[in-house]
């Protein structure tokens, strides 16, 4: 470094403890590997299907913990240099287009759309170098016109954060946020700027509430008469407003300064015509920014996951612009966080293990997959370039956006890029963009870059770069990861999987984690078994793990603890709680037990043809009644789902088989004898019961909404009988 000049804009360390750790996981790999011994050396002549069905399951179980070490075998963590940055390219930063994608203004609030987009908008970044689109798959006048309002208070909001550099820029995060010990020209300069955002969320409020566009707005912008009466949400033409336009130097903001460009785009949508969900919206926006601004740089957010730190972009440059590290990277994933998250976590929602180690790993193997938000990336590498020999990253060489055509002309030319009909004969969601056909479409766009040579980088700064909003209810938990799993599952078996795609041509620990995800709805079935089998055989009386005088039991109880301890530690080590650990436990199981189960029957019907996958939103905004509940971390099992009724039934299984089994001891007085032979089992239907804790409580106790439904609970229980009656006569 001090021969050549050469600083670097990042740095990469290893997370100490690597040793300890292999060492515990070498210890762990052995237990593994004697527990399949004892069921391969052990079959019992009385029930030797179910004891090779242990054996499949325990099988599984120790192959994907196998997988789950490429998360944990190598983890780094990056380090930026910003001041560098800004000495080296303050003058000469590259262009970024940011992207924000809503698809429904009922699910996802216009006043939370524009939070989101006003947090970009205020980045600490060179505002004629910064572009804001906004992708409304939902085709409503009423998001155009929360924008239209954004797009005027952004002259007031953007200076006041630039002046007293605060943080968060989400104008409602900020306000929610103490302000107590401000200044006295600051608070004045609040308090102004307050009042002009409540005056804005009450325009916007009314609007929806009535269902339609004040008249006033409605005359004062063109925009409004690209809707008519002839306009659904699924049939329209393509609507293309430049609400700010950057290149005009009068755009400016209170205090003389200029401007970002903010633009709003509604895609063509005809009912003949499939839109292929968020990865055709993300294609146009690529398409149309790339006549508009151009930027070589591109961030996309989902409209719900704020801008929480106002470096970021100098962040994401500094591993996009180091010279010699910089060239293969192709995109820079920040970790999804969450700020509505009660103490408790109570239905896992932070996914804290995975952003905070399990992304770390991957990173040390080749980098981490791309999550679909909160992710800066090259424009030519989403647009199919291929890695070669000696390639640059030349931004300054970037085509710059034409500057004699008048917004309206530019909006003319550009809108078609955005057709139904434009893809027609391309590469596009193919080879070019992200692709289609895969309900995770970000997933397999980001495994496509890898593949063709290009880097991924994590970054997970101190300061949050993003926040979102995690699901309230069970129900939305479940869907949201029945949605992930469906479309992991459906990347392993197709062409582009990581392992018929990712051979020789990425790092084979990469691979394995890429496989632990793809792999997750699978899971299903060994873990159904596990919660089923043991629990009727313990009401039979049959022994299916050894007894606790054999050798036999310790490689069992030093793989349970020893899991469950490390899963424990690195929960803590994350900031969680213990009882936040708890709830993470609940819900691995509720998961792998029913979102997990439908995902992989939808895949293999799929498969065959009986099922089409559907992109699905989920909620943003909740009932008051859900939202206290949740604040109070009580359990949502309020909806009548399939889902609800699986896990109920397994629920009142086990309390069944332990209560019956509990009894037959009592009255036959051999507690001794039982404990011996089942103990283990016992332990297990005792753990699957007190998990489940929760749902008998919303099943026979509680009377609020969030109460199991009557019709779940006693379908529960019959299909719960049902089983203890055939295992009876088995």
């Amino acid at each position: 470094m001090a021969n050549t000049g050469y600083a670097p804009l990042f740095e990469t360390k290893k997370v100490k403890g690597s040793f300890i750790y292999k060492l515990f996981a070498a210890s762990m790999f052995v237990g593994i590997v004697l527990i399949w011994i004892y069921r391969a050396t052990h079959v019992t002549e009385h029930g030797r299907l179910v004891w090779m069905g242990m054996f499949v399951a325990e099988l599984w179980f120790g192959f994907y913990w196998i997988l789950t070490q490429a998360h944990r075998w190598n983890r780094v963590y990056r380090q930026t240099f910003k001041d560098r940055l800004s000495q080296r390219y303050e003058n000469d930063l590259p262009r970024v287009d940011i992207f924000v994608c809503t698809a429904d203004p009922t699910i996802e609030p216009p006043m939370m759309v524009i939070n989101t987009v006003l947090s970009v908008m205020a980045y600490d970044y060179p505002p004629e170098k910064l572009s804001v689109y906004l992708s409304d798959d939902g085709g409503s006048d009423l998001t155009f016109y929360a924008l239209l309002e954004a797009s005027r208070f952004a002259k007031h909001w953007i200076p006041y954060c630039k002046r007293f550099g605060v943080e968060p820029r989400s104008p409602d995060a900020y306000f929610r946020s103490d302000s107590d010990e401000l200044e006295a020209i600051q608070a004045q300069h609040l308090a102004s700027v307050k009042k002009l955002y409540q005056g804005m969320e009450e325009r916007i409020e009314l609007a929806e509430k009535l269902g339609k566009i004040p008249k006033t707005a409605v005359l004062e912008h063109r925009g409004f008469s690209k809707w008519d009466s002839f306009s659904s949400r699924r049939d329209h033409d393509t609507i293309l407003q430049i609400l700010i336009d950057g290149r005009d130097v009068e755009a400016k903001d209170i205090e003389g300064c200029r401007l970002p460009t903010l633009v709003y785009l509604a895609r063509e949508k005809r009912p003949r015509h499939f839109h292929n969900f968020k990865a055709g919206a993300m294609n146009a926006l690529i398409r149309v920014s790339s006549e508009i601004s151009n930027g070589p740089i591109i961030l996309n957010v989902d409209c719900d996951m704020y801008s929480n730190n106002s470096e970021s972009i100098r962040d994401a440059l500094c591993f996009f612009l180091d010279e010699e590290k910089g060239r293969d990277v192709a995109f820079v994933q920040f970790p999804q966080n969450f700020h509505n998250l009660t103490k408790n976590e109570l239905y896992g929602g932070s996914m804290r293990v995975i952003g905070q180690i399990e992304f770390q790993g991957l990173d040390g193997c080749g980098g981490p997959m791309y999550i679909g938000t909160g992710c800066f990336h090259r424009r030519d590498t989403l647009c199919g370039r291929k890695l070669t020999k000696g390639s640059m990253f030349d931004w300054k060489q970037s085509t710059a956006p034409r500057t004699g055509e008048s917004a309206a002309e530019l909006e003319e030319r550009v809108k078609e890029l955005a057709s139904c009909t434009f893809e027609k004969n391309t590469q596009w969601g193919k080879e070019m963009g992200l692709k289609y056909g895969c309900p995770v479409e970000d997933v397999i766009t980001g495994l496509s870059i890898q593949c063709r040579g290009w880097k991924s980088m994590y970054f997970n700064p101190e300061r949050k770069g993003f926040l979102g909003v995690a699901g309230t209810t069970l129900d939305q938990t479940l869907v949201q990861h029945k949605r992930w799993s469906e479309g992991d599952l459906q990347i392993l078996l197709s062409k582009h999987g990581p392992v018929w795609n990712g051979l020789g041509r990425i790092n084979f620990g990469l691979i394995m984690g890429y496989c632990v995800y793809c792999l997750w709805s699978p899971n299903c079935f060994a873990t159904l078994y596990y919660s089923i089998i043991p629990s009727l055989y313990l009401l039979k009386g049959h022994p299916l793990f050894p007894q606790v005088s054999s050798f036999w039991i310790l490689p069992f109880v030093y793989v349970i603890i020893g899991e469950h301890a490390c899963s424990l530690a690195e929960y803590f080590c994350c900031g969680g709680t213990a009882l936040g650990w708890w709830n993470e436990q609940r819900m691995w199981l509720y998961k792998r037990t029913s979102s997990y189960l439908f995902a992989a029957v939808d895949t293999f019907l799929k498969l065959v043809g009986y099922s089409d996958s559907g992109f699905v939103i989920s909620a943003k905004v909740s009932d008051t009644d859900v939202s206290e509940r949740y604040e109070q971390e009580k359990m949502e099992f309020g909806a009548v789902s399939p889902m609800f009724t699986v896990l109920s039934s397994l629920a009142m299984l086990n309390l069944l088989c332990l209560a019956v089994v509990f009894v037959n001891m009592i009255r036959a007085g051999v507690l001794e004898s039982v404990h011996e032979t089942v103990a283990l089992q016992m332990l297990l239907c005792g753990v699957l019961v007190l998990i489940n804790l929760p749902l008998y409580d919303a099943a026979f106790f509680r009377k609020d909404k969030g109460r199991m439904p009557s019709s779940v609970t006693l379908q529960s229980i019959l299909v719960a009988l049902l089983l203890c009656s055939c295992c009876a006569f088995l």
